[in-house]
């Protein structure tokens, strides 16, 4: 047994990869503090990120049915005024989010209509790269907008991550950061620590593990502090990860989405450190035979987002959660030959939770005056950003974004 306390101690913290991240090269994690901007005081708050990939069509979500831009560009894409829910006399919801217009009525969903960048790209890549680093010059950023508010933040060793990607696809950029690693987690299974052999062996393995995770080398050897430091923090969260368990009748629906979110809200209502939680839905670029596909998507996000927020709400954790649902880019005005729509430029940002307004916010851009072809945007996304850091988790905007970046005055604090 002390030949196998010896050996599994020797390689755990050679490999430093304790917990199970999805990829085997992510080293364990360092968690950081966000602390508020005057009175470095932490607040409880926590941001949701849920990116739709491929560049969603804002006119056939958001939808301005009343207005005769509308009809004229969309002649067989267009969606019957009957069954739109309605949020103005001239603009409504997509038939398929009747969740999401539950959320409006609620007064939980705000919609910021126009929003975009200026001389917008039409490349996803470059689109995307934006969007990430909240960043217009091109070559010159490696890190994301969300990975610099976590590495701007204060140390604490053996808290939770700061920030959390759940999903299958590789780390967004959003999070890539400089002095902190970012955890990817498909599932909460790939979150806990693995732990091999026998039962005893098993519960030799945590006894040595939970012993060098203490051991206090640092002040001989700074890249050994380090590791300590990483092993405590992965150690701690997979113990408190293995108590979650998947919750029994469960009201989310069976879509990919929901189950992110229902892994996200198991952490929420834990109590993990956790302030920043990212995801995507993706086959948002509908090039042709766009009707159905895009019905379908907006149902998942309308249903997916408005379980989570349900599970928020009766574990009384709503008012603490804001979720943020962006993509790339909108679509073109006009529909194509191939029943579909191509790239184009300002869309809607949706926005849900402790809303000061629901509803539509700011004006919806004209249909009439176009920039090639495209709505043109009059909010900047990095205004919607520093509302989320600086209001809303108490982190210095401009530090992460850059000067001129005013917070939009969305969320109402508690």
């Amino acid at each position: 047994m002390q030949s196998h306390r010896r050996a599994f101690l020797k390689s755990s913290l050679a490999a430093s990869t304790l917990v199970s991240m999805g990829a085997p090269t992510i080293p364990a994690f360092l968690s950081q503090s966000a602390r508020a901007a005057s009175s470095e005081k932490t607040n409880d708050r926590v941001v949701v990120v849920v990116q739709l990939l491929g560049g969603n069509d804002g006119l056939n979500t958001v939808v301005p049915h009343g207005l005769d831009g509308y009809t004229r560009n969309r002649r067989v894409l267009r969606l019957p005024a009957g069954q739109i829910h309605k949020i103005t006399k001239e603009i409504g919801l997509h038939p398929a989010m009747g969740q999401m217009a539950k959320l409006l009525e609620d007064g939980r969903l705000a919609v910021v209509q126009g929003v975009g960048y200026p001389n917008p790209d039409r490349s996803h890549f470059r689109s995307m790269e934006i969007w990430e680093t909240a960043r217009l010059e091109t070559g010159a950023v490696e890190t994301g907008w969300l990975g610099r508010t976590v590495d701007n933040a204060a140390t604490k060793p053996g808290e939770d991550s700061r920030a959390l990607h759940i999903g299958g696809r590789s780390l967004p950029l959003a999070l890539k950061s400089k002095r902190t690693e970012v955890p990817s987690v498909a599932s909460l299974e790939q979150y806990r620590l693995q732990l091999t052999g026998s039962a005893g062996e098993k519960r030799a393995e945590r006894d040595a593990l939970d012993q060098a995770a203490r051991l206090d080398r640092g002040a001989d050897d700074p890249l050994l502090g380090f590791l300590r430091r990483s092993t405590l923090t992965a150690y701690d969260s997979s113990q408190r990860l293995e108590q979650l368990t998947p919750a029994t009748g469960s009201k989310y629906p069976a879509y990919g989405l929901a189950k992110r979110l229902e892994l996200v809200a198991q952490m929420i209502k834990a109590g993990f450190g956790t302030r920043i939680y990212y995801t995507s839905l993706d086959g948002f670029d509908t090039h042709a035979n766009q009707l159905g596909a895009h019905a379908a998507l907006l149902n998942e996000l309308s249903d997916s987002v408005a379980a989570f927020h349900a599970d928020l709400s009766t574990a009384g954790q709503a008012d603490r959660v804001a979720v943020l649902t962006f993509s790339e880019f909108g679509r073109r005005v006009r529909e194509n030959a191939s029943l579909g729509t191509d790239h184009g430029a300002a869309a809607p940002v949706l926005l849900v939770g402790p809303v000061v307004k629901a509803g539509l916010i700011g004006e919806h851009p004209s249909l009439e005056t176009l920039d090639d072809g495209d709505l043109k945007h009059h909010t900047d996304f990095r205004n919607i950003y520093a509302e989320l850091l600086e209001r809303w988790l108490g982190c210095p905007s401009e530090a992460i974004l850059g000067p001129g970046f005013a917070p939009l005055p969305l969320l109402r604090l508690a």
